[in-house]
């Protein structure tokens, strides 16, 4: 697993719980991740779980959609559990050759919210390269003359991994004459060389073989061996040089004669990767380039050289070449976002993309700097070295501009500099931020009047310029001044189109509202004024018109002189404006020329003096016009006499028949039916009291009907009156001596009943003795006339009070004295009446009657009845008495 998640204790808790706020409060920013695996795992190997380092839930991984953003993808998420799994052969020789360090690098991205990882996964080198010599027989001439204690370098092997699995030692197996030893090289590598033991006898053995395959052979004796100028060449070069371009000269000297001191130039422990970069003239020792040589691929290579005599003595050097980086790389640009599209309400700071940069230059040449080409709401955050944010840096309106292609540059600081583009399309999504909006805020309409029901009388049209649902508009009314009557009586409108359609005339609100989530809406006033239409023809008021459209007729004095007002015409019409204007037109005159009429006012004004020869009679047709197209007109005609007295055309007016007149029968009919219809009700009312009253046990409910005598009754109720019902009294008075009979509703209000006769002035009380419950007491007829045992030949109206809970108490007044009645309940009255003249009971009901000591005065008289108990009482309770305010019933 990861460093991070081998770090145990208080200290790697701590930094995990830090982690986790931080990718709380900071989603944006990276977080660092490191992995350590051994190269050449297989594939499908476990590297980590990311959910799990990155604190990420496992539930939301599909919608998170956590993958992997890298040029060559070595690993693989699973989209189950979100581990990250080796997908490719990792082999640390290939990726980073000679490198101490192996690190591949890459970032995890999430979606929704935006966020990205940088992951680091250090690969460790196993042991799997032997190493190799470049030749599988290196011969080796040495003088039989060697010296003790002489080295001659060999070929070093290559060994492809690194540190402890590079080459470590070089071993020979036990020789004699030779041993071996190892030197490093700058760079750390190491070389062997072979040492001689003891001396060499070439005629004993000329050839040594040894367990490395190295053949010595023992020449003639060449005692100076070449000699370099100096042990390190160095040199720098630019990559890119051209091919054969010379790096530098290597030179050797040889203080032999001959072929002794013939050198020849060759590397030695130099890897075949040089071997083509670079190549060395063995004559002149000239280095030149072979191949391309690239900065970013090596920085620097050290080649050894060999000299080699003709007598086999050699000499080694080493060369130092450093490559000098060149701006000869654009920087690279990547866009990290399947997300291509963005809502218009996006606050500012909205992360759009993750974009990130990449130069293989090194220095200035490696740095780089992104921007924007051109003006949008846009802009670029750095977030890393090499990581930016593309954020809105404005107000985003999909209504003005839809979409934006937003052109991304990234610049190197080379000289020259080289830049690279990269080009994304970004969608704005529609939000419904645009209410619908109408042409005009008031619209005014004028309609003909009777328009047929379903007639189109207007149309209006809303415009919203969002899109799918959040601009689709549908209409409706939301207000009129039409109330009380319904809306839809009045009008109709399509919820499709917007046309609407008249009932009625109106004044009402539409609505227009679109379908986005929320819903926005706007109003328009709709007023229709409904033309008038020439309908309605003029009616003529005056004078009256018979059947026949004629009027009686008017007298005209015979001395009558021109301009005399005989009669107006009256007319009216129900429509309104030029449909309104009247004109009145003679159609034909008796005597054309004796009168005239006023063209607006209706007048008939004679024209000139009544002369010999004009008949004492004269007829008008009249006729008046309205204004309208076309116009409607009315006719009357008048019947004019010359007389100067009535009695004078009297008789001839008398002789005509009388027309007649179906309208006066039709009335005389309907007032015969309801006369009958009117006796039968009141006979039906007769019948239903006689028949209430016969019902009746006591004889003396008929006494209201007896002479010079008045009843009142109120309507039983129950004694809760909780149920709130209310009482009415209904008086009945019959009186033999007279004419009229009078059925009066009176109407009595609970709360405030006098101690009085409120219907009648006579001062006889009566309550009902039955012993039966109250309750169905006071549903019974309570209004009785019966024979007082105290001599009362009169009883009148009754009133009872019953309280809602305890015992009941009444009162009846005779013409000699005040009579109460108490009945008993399960409970004892819980205090007397306030002037009783007598101790109250106190015991429960078995025990009743028992007084107190004094017990009830002698001039009292008392009556029981089982439950019921009666006594005499000369007084008149107060108003204010507990009988009057704590009992209460209506009977």
């Amino acid at each position: 697993m990861g460093d991070l998640l081998g770090q145990k204790g208080p200290t790697g808790r701590r930094r995990m719980r830090f982690l986790f706020l931080l990718s709380l409060v900071c989603p944006v920013l990276p977080e660092q991740i490191r992995y350590t695996i051994p190269e050449e795992l297989a594939m499908g190997s476990l590297v980590g779980n990311l959910p799990k380092d990155l604190g990420l839930g496992v539930q939301d991984l599909p919608t998170r959609n956590l993958r992997i953003s890298a040029q060559k993808k070595f690993f693989t998420v699973s989209t189950e559990n979100g581990d990250l799994l080796v997908s490719d052969r990792i082999d640390r020789e290939q990726i980073c050759g000679k490198k101490s360090s192996c690190v591949l690098e890459f970032e995890m991205v999430a979606e929704k919210p935006l966020n990205f990882f940088h992951i680091s996964v250090v690969i460790q080198d196993i042991n799997d390269n032997p190493p190799t010599f470049s030749q599988n027989i290196t011969e080796l001439e040495i003088s039989e003359l060697a010296l003790t204690g002489a080295t001659f370098s060999l070929e070093s092997a290559q060994d492809s991994d690194v540190g402890v699995n590079s080459l470590q030692q070089y071993y020979l197996n036990p020789n004699p004459h030779f041993s071996l030893i190892q030197k490093e090289n700058p760079d750390g590598s190491r070389y062997p060389e072979l040492v001689v033991k003891t001396p060499l006898d070439r005629e004993e053995q000329s050839c040594h073989h040894l367990v490395l395959t190295i053949r010595v052979l023992v020449a003639d004796a060449n005692d100076n061996p070449p000699v370099f100028t100096q042990d390190v060449y160095r040199a720098s070069v630019r990559e890119n040089l051209p091919m054969g371009s010379s790096v530098l000269s290597v030179m050797a000297t040889d203080l032999d004669e001959g072929v002794n001191a013939e050198i020849t130039y060759a590397f030695i422990n130099t890897g075949n990767v040089v071997r083509q970069l670079f190549k060395l003239d063995s004559k002149t020792g000239v280095l030149t380039t072979g191949g391309e040589l690239d900065f970013e691929e090596r920085e620097s290579y050290t080649i050894g050289v060999e000299a080699k005599d003709g007598g086999r003595h050699t000499a080694h050097c080493k060369i130092q070449i450093d490559i000098l980086d060149e701006n000869d790389n654009a920087p690279e640009v990547t866009l990290d976002s399947e997300s291509k599209q963005i809502q218009e309400d996006a606050e500012l700071g909205t992360v759009v993309a993750l974009i990130k940069t990449h130069d293989l230059d090194s220095g200035f040449n490696g740095e780089v700097f992104c921007q924007l080409q051109g003006k949008f709401p846009f802009k670029i955050v750095q977030d890393t070295k090499n990581t930016y944010m593309l954020v809105t840096d404005g107000v985003l309106d999909r209504e003005q501009i839809p979409e934006y292609n937003i052109t991304i540059t990234v610049t190197d600081r080379g000289k020259p500099p080289l830049s690279s583009n990269r080009s994304v399309l970004l969608n704005i999504i529609d939000v419904n931020d645009n209410a619908p909006v109408f042409g005009q805020a008031f619209c005014l309409v004028h309609v003909a009047e009777n328009n047929p029901p379903g007639a189109s009388i207007a149309q209006v049209s809303a415009s919203d310029p969002d899109l799918g649902p959040n601009g689709r508009v549908s209409y409706s009314i939301v207000a009129s001044d039409l109330e009380p009557r319904a809306l839809a009586s009045y009008v109709s409108v399509s919820a499709q189109s917007g046309v609407v359609f008249q009932l009625r005339a109106f004044e009402l609100t539409l609505q227009a509202r679109d379908q986005g989530s929320p819903a926005l809406s706007a109003n328009v006033s709709l007023r229709v004024l409904v033309d008038d239409r020439n309908d309605n023809a003029p009616r003529v008021l005056y004078p009256a018109l018979g059947p026949d459209g004629s009027a009686l007729f008017d007298t005209v004095p015979r001395a009558a002189q021109p301009g005399y007002l005989v009669t107006k015409v009256v007319a009216v019409d129900a429509d309104s404006g030029h449909n309104a204007w009247l004109s009145y037109h003679v159609l034909q005159a008796s005597e054309p020329g004796l009168f005239s009429l006023g063209l607006r006012t209706g007048e008939v004004r004679t024209a000139r003096a009544l002369g010999d020869r004009d008949a004492a009679r004269q007829r008008l047709l009249v006729a008046v016009r309205d204004g309208g197209q076309p116009p409607l007109s009315a006719t009357a005609t008048l019947n004019l006499a010359f007389a100067d007295s009535l009695q004078e055309v009297l008789p001839d007016v008398s002789d005509r028949p009388a027309p007649s007149d179906p309208q006066a029968e039709l009335q005389f009919y309907l007032v015969v039916a309801l006369a009958l219809i009117s006796v039968l009700f009141l006979l039906a009312v007769i019948l239903a009291v006689a028949l209430r009253l016969g019902r009746s046990s006591s004889p003396a409910a008929w006494g209201c009907f007896q002479t010079n005598v008045c009843s009142k009754t109120e309507s039983g109720v129950l004694p809760n009156f909780i149920e709130g019902t209310l009482p009415y009294s209904y008086n009945l008075c019959a009186a033999s001596h007279s004419s009229k009979t009078e059925f009066k509703f009176l109407n009595i209000k609970p709360d405030n009943v006098p101690p009085q006769d409120l219907l009648c002035n006579e001062a006889s009380w009566f309550e009902s003795t039955s012993d039966e419950d109250p309750q169905m007491t006071s549903n019974s007829v309570s209004s009785q006339q019966v024979s007082s045992s105290q001599g009362s030949s009169r009883w009148g109206c009754t009133r009872a009070r019953c309280a809602r809970r305890g015992p009941c108490w009444t009162e009846t007044r005779s013409s000699r004295a005040w009579w109460w009645r108490c009945r008993t309940t399960a409970s004892p009255l819980s205090r007397p009446p306030s002037r009783s003249p007598w101790p109250w009971p106190t015991a429960s009901r078995t025990s009743w009657p028992i007084w107190a000591a004094s017990g009830p005065p002698a001039t009292q008289t008392i009556r029981t009845s089982r439950s019921t108990w009666w006594w005499r009482w000369p007084q008149c309770p107060a108003s204010s008495s507990p009988l009057s305010s704590c009992c209460w019933r209506s009977g």
